[in-house]
């Protein structure tokens, strides 16, 4: 079950069973049941939202250029505001950092195990990622696992925190239905944290990080979320989290097993990904990543 649907079962009612046993019962943390999204204000949440814009348009793009087209378009706005939004929405520019040959290996940081390797088949690299989900007075965020040769959806949950229960519930829903060979990650601290890590390494799972300032790394799911923005979100202004789960329910399954995809000859993720694709269609070629740059 999703978190949303375990949520459900939660009785504040139950003398019998305190909220902390049920939360564990349910795998769900206890502190976060108690959240009640806190009112943003009508400019922070217009600021928010553009920057989700500018980022899905130019993932490139660091807090000091954003700040600055902001500004231009605006008035001043201070780079540290930006960068504490840019925070918030648990995104960050995928620009070079300083001194990068010499940055130390830290503990939960995996090699990046794909430049140049063929992808030929489904369920041999799957990569994961969080993104920002505008509401009309707030926002969400989704996590969604991809099926790297097919761009198939396997998995996706929405929250509206950055805890990380909705990340690890969509870990273990994915591994429970199918576990890859590699799993590919950004380096944020959902994906380098010791809960996530064991998961994967339990089921035998080869863990790969995008190197930082590497902006091809993880480039399927980054394109998916353009999709997902340009074709669903932007045109929608979500009132409520259910009107946007709902509708963006809708939209997955569209991508899934509607959409047409030119990378893979017209044929759709979930013919590629389950073996369907039509035999008058042209036989999709298998690719390789981008050499290193």
């Amino acid at each position: 079950m999703s978190r949303a649907e375990r949520m459900a079962f939660i009785n504040w009612d139950n003398d019998a069973l305190p909220i902390s046993t049920q939360a564990a019962l349910l795998g769900l943390n206890r502190t976060s049941l108690y959240y009640q999204p806190v009112p943003v204000s009508a400019e922070e949440l217009a600021i928010k939202h553009r920057i989700d814009e500018l980022y899905t348009a130019y993932p490139f793009y660091g807090s000091r250029k954003i700040a600055v087209i902001l500004s231009q378009e605006r008035g001043p706005i201070n780079r540290k505001a930006v960068q504490r939004h840019m925070q918030d929405m648990g995104i960050a520019g995928i620009c070079p950092g300083p001194n990068l040959s010499k940055r130390r290996a830290k503990a939960g940081i995996f090699p990046y195990l794909l430049r140049g390797v063929l992808i030929d088949r489904p369920n041999q690299v799957f990569g994961i990622d969080i993104t920002y989900i505008r509401l009309h007075g707030g926002w969400l965020y989704m996590v969604a696992v991809l099926d790297w040769y097919s761009r198939y959806v396997v998995a996706w949950e929405l929250d509206q925190t950055l805890e990380m229960d909705f990340v690890l519930s969509t870990v273990d829903r994915t591994l429970n239905l199918v576990k890859p060979d590699i799993w590919n990650s950004d380096q944020g601290a959902h994906f380098t944290s010791l809960q996530y890590i064991e998961r994967l390494q339990a089921a035998q799972v080869r863990i790969s990080m995008d190197g930082k300032g590497r902006a091809t790394d993880n480039i399927f799911i980054e394109r998916f979320w353009r999709s997902l923005k340009y074709e669903e979100v932007y045109l929608h202004d979500y009132d409520s989290p259910r009107q946007a789960r709902l509708s963006l329910a809708a939209y997955m399954d569209f991508y899934n097993q509607a959409r047409p995809h030119q990378a893979l000859a017209y044929c759709t993720p979930a013919q590629v990904y389950f073996g369907r694709e039509s035999s008058d269609q042209k036989t999709y070629r298998d690719f390789a990543l981008p050499p290193a740059i």
